[in-house]
């Protein structure tokens, strides 16, 4: 998106520090068609990001908005001390447990990517995984931990396993090839 032009923020007098002083309550309005209230909790003018955070009785998300994406800005009035400790928490079990999904979760991406292959040959592992469970070994494919397929990934680079599964696999090599010259990638 292009926040040129788009903001209001620029408009509204003061200076964009007194604008957004810290315990400031403003209805927001931004480019991407968001609306919320909140409590200016800072104001950063180098990155040009406020952080706000929800009014009381209200959701529990604190917010960082570039003001240049700012569309519609109305002050509602100040609050004496947004910070109050008693509404302000943090609950860092989970977060430790989101940081550690996704830590796991980025373990996995990096193992699925192959290192020194061809789009092709990642594709290919792409399709494969869908149905059978893969991993990389080096350029090749070791597929249910028994069928290897060796570049260039063709029917005939399939080896090991018992026959079954190594027709599987041979029958998935196919018709990915297929559908990879059918859309030429």
């Amino acid at each position: 998106m292009d926040p040129a032009g788009a903001s209001v923020a620029n408009v509204i007098g003061g200076s964009e520090g007194e604008k957004f002083a810290k315990g400031n309550i403003y209805s927001v309005k931004l480019i991407t068609g968001d609306e919320f209230r909140g409590i200016v909790m800072a104001y950063d003018p180098i990155p040009n990001f406020v952080g706000s955070k929800p009014r009381p009785g209200h959701s529990k998300n604190t917010r960082m908005v570039n003001v240049s994406f700012i569309t519609g800005l109305s002050y509602l009035g100040k609050t004496e001390e947004p910070l109050l400790t008693d509404s302000c928490w943090v609950n860092l079990d989970g977060l430790r447990a989101k940081e550690a999904l996704a830590v796991r979760q980025a373990e996995a991406d990096a193992e699925r990517m192959g290192v020194g292959v061809t789009t092709e040959a990642q594709s290919i592992f792409d399709a494969l995984s869908k149905t059978l469970p893969v991993q990389w070994e080096n350029s090749d494919i070791l597929v249910m931990k028994e069928v290897r397929v060796r570049s260039p990934y063709l029917s005939d680079c399939v080896f090991g396993g018992t026959d079954a599964a190594n027709n599987r696999v041979k029958k998935v090599l196919e018709l990915e090839r297929r559908r990879l010259q059918l859309f030429g990638t």
